[in-house]
């Protein structure tokens, strides 16, 4: 199952997210599930990083163990109207695997207060 914590603000503010698993819907390399996840989740910190002036850290560990773990935060004093939208449209994207009956079993997202 891959597992996502986004973590926000008692202002609702959000300021990271980790994600770690391994979807298991299908075998490696035809897995739609973890595709779709990770496309989302990657491309997100990509835009962040190209097309905002936000400060971030990119933590990642692939090796079998980590479960193909990414820590991403935000490291200044809160993440641009930019970062913002660019973030809430990933919690988008994986939200609506979420609430998809097929694929619910292979993803979960919560929601941390920091």
């Amino acid at each position: 199952m891959i597992k996502v914590t986004i973590y926000k603000t008692d202002k609702h503010e959000y300021v990271g997210f980790d994600a770690q698993g391994h979807a298991g819907y299908s075998d490696e390399g035809m897995d739609i599930v973890c595709a779709a996840a990770s496309a989302l989740i990657i491309n997100t910190i990509n835009a962040i990083e190209r097309y905002t002036s936000d400060e971030t850290s990119v933590v990642t560990d692939d090796s079998e163990d980590a479960q193909g773990l990414i820590q991403f935060r935000f490291t200044g004093e809160k993440p641009t109207h930019d970062a913002d939208l660019l973030l809430k449209t990933m919690i988008l994207g994986l939200g609506e695997i979420e609430d998809d009956s097929e694929y619910e079993p292979y993803i979960d997202i919560i929601f941390e207060e920091v």
